[in-house]
């Protein structure tokens, strides 16, 4: 897998390419942060999936995380979007 950096609106989201699956992973938070303008994505996701029963299910069993560096180059494993070519 690649990590990659994207660049939307001057905001980073991060991504990893999946060579096995040729599939882009984006991170869940940081594509909230994006969208809705959040001070606290990782919040904000979980109080969505609070509200949205069938959302928070299907993020607990079907997204497995997957490892992406941080802005500090560390890895740390977050909620991937999947996106095929």
């Amino acid at each position: 897998m690649k990590n990659s950096i994207q660049l939307f609106e001057e905001k980073t989201i991060r991504s990893v390419w999946n060579d096995t699956e040729e599939e882009w992973y984006f991170s869940v938070v940081d594509v909230i942060e994006t969208l809705c303008d959040s001070t606290n994505p990782t919040d904000y996701l979980k109080k969505l999936r609070k509200r949205d029963t069938l959302l928070g299910e299907y993020i607990g069993t079907n997204c497995p995380q997957v490892e992406m560096k941080t802005s500090t180059g560390k890895n740390r494993k977050t909620l991937p979007l999947k996106i095929d070519v």
